[in-house]
């Protein structure tokens, strides 16, 4: 005799296909589409971006919405759209619609007593030049600057990310110079280093600046085994070491540090821009 159907429990395995659509890069939809979704853990989405979107596109992506729709439970489209007849016609293609942009752009048009442009793409265009290259200078830097290679023009660095190897130095550099257009280097603390009283020589006048990043024994020789298998550097002795050595430094040095252990690199970003005063208040630069 075949078992009930249990409805409630067949939906919540189900994988919920999602759509990031925009006329643009995509980077808002999937930005803002993201945070929502990360509110229903318990449900499994398959995601898919399509960016630049403009009427040519338009039948290939109901042709796509209809045969998720056919695969069971409606597509959920995260749109960032400017034309509202596009938004129809995915919406006519059986997806459920949540335009990330529409509403906020009424609500600011009512208030600046303004109507919004209606050019397709501009939310990622260059829009402010002077943002766009103060970005990429920022990106030059923390190339130039990554793993300690250069102590050149270390007085203009926003933030000196100081961690053992393999801790999330570099993605979180890179994250926020490309993100915030900040001058972020980083420096890695070796065998070399200890036994010391203070930060090494290179970081120590810019001591101000420097922001700790440690981990746990256990993801640190995890992490460090994808890399160099069964060696000492992946040993849990020699991680529990280098990882009790630095968190002994931050504190002997006053520096504030956090865990990567548990944080996604958008987290320990928000948290250094916050605890460096970075966020609203950026420091003045020297003039070189």
């Amino acid at each position: 005799m075949p078992l009930p159907f249990d409805a409630t429990a067949a939906l919540a395995t189900a994988t919920r296909p999602v759509f990031f659509v925009s006329d643009s890069t995509g980077i808002t939809a999937e930005t803002l589409g993201n945070a929502l979704l990360a509110n229903f853990p318990g449900t499994r989405f398959e995601r898919r971006t399509i960016p630049f979107v403009d009427e040519k596109a338009v039948d290939s992506l109901q042709a796509d919405l209809h045969r998720a729709a056919a695969g069971g439970g409606s597509p959920i489209v995260f749109a960032t759209l400017k034309d509202a007849g596009i938004r129809a016609r995915l919406a006519a293609a059986g997806a459920v619609v949540i335009d990330l942009l529409a509403g906020h752009l009424t609500e600011l048009e009512a208030e600046l007593g303004a109507t919004a442009e209606t050019r397709a793409g501009q939310y990622h265009g260059l829009g402010d030049l002077e943002q766009y290259f103060r970005r990429m200078r920022a990106v030059e830097f923390a190339i130039e600057h990554d793993d300690g290679q250069s102590g050149r023009d270390l007085a203009n660095a926003d933030v000196i990310i100081v961690a053992p190897s393999r801790c999330g130095k570099t993605p979180t550099t890179m994250y926020l110079a490309l993100h915030y257009g900040l001058l972020v280097a980083n420096y890695p603390l070796t065998d070399d280093d200890f036994p010391t009283d203070g930060l090494p020589r290179i970081v120590a006048p810019h001591a101000d600046r420097c922001f700790g990043l440690t981990t746990t024994a256990l993801r640190l020789s995890q992490v460090r085994h994808e890399r160099r298998p069964h060696s000492t550097y992946a040993s849990l002795a020699q991680c529990t070491l280098e990882i009790r050595r630095a968190e002994d430094l931050y504190r002997r040095t006053h520096i504030p540090f956090l865990s990567s252990a548990t944080r996604s690199v958008e987290e320990m970003s928000a948290v250094i821009l916050q605890s460096m005063n970075l966020r609203d208040r950026p420091r003045e630069r020297p003039t070189p």
